[in-house]
């Protein structure tokens, strides 16, 4: 917990106060206890469940909520608010600290289910649910719904924006229209729940709705199990690279996070940024075709021997054009050393003719190049690598590219990445952030992307 940043624990001990403040009038309210205890039960078992091996699920979105909304539509505010503090407070959580973590989430789901609860409660919700007029508790229910997905999704945007100090815009971008959809699905299995629990067939006949949501549960856990296999077939083949080719160690995954960043900072859709990030982390993967001598020679390369590395692009797209979920980022792997001018390679496109995808991380591998030390080029300061982009912009790079880089990069910085051989003389090295950098009056020696 104590290398969490202090504007980190102000902010989550801001949201558990509020909490507790919801929770405060416990005391003075009639509730039916047995309730409570019942569904907080329930919740803990069925997040248990959905977190273990069997299933699988980490992520926060596995949150089960159809019973959390079944106790926002049964129950009072402050009462159905409890009923996840047990099940978020004993969660398996994989990342330190354990604590922090926990109380977060059960701070976050405590807000939400009581806004949600109050918003069906104003509406006119409990009564339709103890009447067993579903239609008209389909609005109250709605809304409520909403409420509980706005409220999580401001929380979480807030926790990324101090955390990681994303900017605020971009931080709550997407939190809502990706968690909407999920969230309706288990309001809808939330008032069902409700609905049976109010009828003469009781609590026991509510039970029988989860049935089907845990069929959708082992589903959901497939695709997150297959995600993870994605991932896995991808760092076993960024591993082959960095193991052939040890000067290089890490540039992979730096390619890809410079270009997720210019991604975000074109406004692409998650999905895109993410196949972006899998071209950048395999858009080198051909040089496991190239001879090691050949990677690894310290000096300037033949011209036979440059055309050897040339291959790498070709090499590399035969070896991904079977893997169906990297998309387009097969298409980086094949196209990511062409230059607008025409004058690259391996087809020599121009302009257009080149794939956005590989335009981007041609801008995120010449700048990762540059700024790293290799066998034969020492790195550039983040400032000189910027202006060395903006300079070669129209002619090897699009120019639109290097202003997300230089955008994103002059706002959030960038940590300049060295070889293993050289840890040693830049340890405690600090995150750049440089000012804005003006076209250099004389050229920088030698082009960004002449690396191997």
């Amino acid at each position: 917990m104590e290398a969490v940043p202090a504007r980190v624990r102000t902010y989550v001990a801001c949201v558990a106060v509020a909490a507790l403040l919801c929770l405060l009038p416990l005391p003075g309210i009639r509730t039916p206890w047995w309730a409570v205890a019942l569904l907080a039960a329930l919740y803990a078992g069925c997040e248990r469940v959905a977190r273990s091996r069997f299933v699988g699920i980490s992520h926060p979105a596995g949150t089960f909520c159809p019973v959390l909304l079944a106790g926002a539509f049964l129950l009072p505010a402050p009462a159905a608010a409890l009923v996840a503090v047990p099940g978020a407070l004993l969660s398996q959580v994989e990342h330190r600290p354990v604590a922090l973590r926990r109380i977060w989430r059960a701070a976050q789901l405590v807000l939400g289910v009581w806004a949600a609860a109050r918003t069906h409660w104003l509406l006119g919700g409990r009564d339709a649910v103890a009447a067993g007029d579903v239609p008209y508790a389909l609005g109250p229910a709605g809304a409520a719904v909403l409420v509980f997905c706005l409220v999580l999704a401001v929380l979480d945007g807030g926790i990324l924006a101090v955390a990681e100090r994303v900017p605020v815009r971009r931080a709550w971008r997407g939190l809502v229209a990706r968690s909407l959809a999920p969230i309706a699905v288990h309001g809808l299995a939330g008032l069902m729940m409700a609905v049976l629990w109010r009828s003469p067939y009781g609590p026991v006949a509510a039970l029988l709705v989860l049935l089907p949501m845990c069929v959708s549960w082992w589903a959901f856990a497939q695709y997150h199990r297959e995600r993870a296999a994605h991932q896995a077939t991808i760092r076993a083949l960024v591993q082959a690279v960095d193991i052939k080719d040890g000067y290089t160690r890490g540039h992979s995954e730096r390619v890809g996070q410079a270009s997720m960043m210019i991604a975000r900072e074109l406004g692409m859709d998650d999905e895109r940024v993410e196949v972006l990030r899998f071209a950048g982390i395999l858009h080198d993967v051909g040089k496991l075709g190239v001879p090691t001598r050949l990677l690894r020679k310290n000096g300037p390369l033949t011209p036979e021997e440059r055309r050897m590395i040339e291959l790498h692009p070709e090499y590399g797209h035969e070896m991904v054009r079977g893997i169906g979920f990297l998309g387009e980022a097969r298409a980086a792997v094949l196209h990511h050393h062409e230059r607008l001018d025409g004058s690259g390679y391996p087809y020599g496109l121009v302009g257009r003719q080149i794939p956005e995808s590989a335009r981007v991380v041609a801008v995120a591998d010449a700048f990762d190049a540059m700024t790293s030390n290799r066998c034969y080029s020492r790195a550039r300061p983040v400032p000189v690598a910027l202006a060395e982009l903006e300079r070669c912009a129209g002619s090897q790079f699009d120019p639109v590219m290097v202003a997300a880089l230089v955008e994103a990069v002059g706002r959030t910085g960038w940590r300049p990445a060295v070889t293993a051989d050289d840890i040693e003389d830049t340890e405690g090295a600090q995150d750049v952030r440089p000012p804005r950098v003006p076209p250099p009056g004389a050229p920088v020696s030698s082009p960004p992307g002449a690396h191997r």
